[in-house]
């Protein structure tokens, strides 16, 4: 079995200090990120109030991969309201070239959010995710992922897809294992508007991982060590298949 190598713990950074910081620093590079991020930041700490365990374990520069359960779409906004970098997350592609006022509404607000498109379909395709998702390491960058794939369609935790596992080794960037909590009772799938109540975000010790990323057998490993460690931050039930498989499930179930 291929071991992580863990950092000692770093400790807490108490909420007064996210805000005294504003959360991510404002890139002139991506005005719209800084622009929405100083609007919507004093709001969202108020209403939502976040409780943070160990976001000193997110190292203030260098390439870093923060790696999530993924329970509702309001993760991608919570979890960079409070880490104190900009975090680039890959979207999937479909979200960018939605027809309409209302498509156009969500393109702008993915590109906000500093999500960067992709295709994410399978085969060369994915191929084309990872090395995007490289690019954004070698730039030094904050890279945020789902390893699940797909939002979680029962609050249970999935198996990880492996590219997780190639970033890691591919870039030598450490993992920052996230489990976030009540985002899917904030904002359930389907639902526009929030629930208000209190989201609570713990990270992790970062993990370090080398050896073959062309060895399948190996990456698995990694990515399943990952995925332990989420599980044991957030304390869901594993379910070893893919989110994605299980949803393609429920939908053959209800057309029954």
């Amino acid at each position: 079995m291929a071991q992580a190598l863990v950092s000692t713990k770093l400790g807490a950074l108490d909420l007064s200090e996210i805000l005294e910081r504003g959360g991510a620093k404002m890139n002139v590079n991506n005005l719209p990120y800084g622009i929405l991020r100083a609007f919507l930041t004093p709001f969202l700490m108020l209403a939502f109030r976040p409780k943070v365990t160990g976001l000193r374990n997110v190292p203030a520069s260098g390439p870093v991969i923060i790696a999530s359960n993924h329970l509702s779409f309001s993760d991608s906004i919570f979890m960079p309201l409070v880490v104190p970098r900009k975090v680039t997350f890959l979207a999937k592609s479909e979200y960018f070239t939605s027809p309409g006022p209302k498509g156009l509404l969500k393109k702008l607000t993915f590109i906000a959010l500093g999500q960067v498109p992709v295709d994410r379909s399978g085969g060369r395709r994915s191929e084309a995710a990872l090395i995007t998702g490289l690019q954004v390491l070698a730039e030094g960058e904050c890279l945020g992922i789902y390893p699940e794939g797909t939002r979680s369609p029962d609050g249970r935790l999935y198996k990880g897809r492996s590219g997780i596992a190639r970033l890691a080794i591919e870039s030598g960037a450490p993992i920052i294992p996230v489990a976030m909590f009540n985002t899917e009772k904030i904002q359930p799938t389907g639902k526009v508007i929030p629930k208000i109540m209190r989201v609570k975000m713990i990270f992790g010790e970062p993990m370090y991982f080398e050896g073959d990323s062309s060895d399948l057998l190996h990456l698995r490993d990694v990515t399943d060590q990952i995925m332990k460690k989420i599980q044991e931050m957030s304390g869901q039930e594993y379910i070893d298949i893919y989110a994605s498989r299980k949803k393609d499930e429920l939908k053959d179930e209800s057309e029954y």
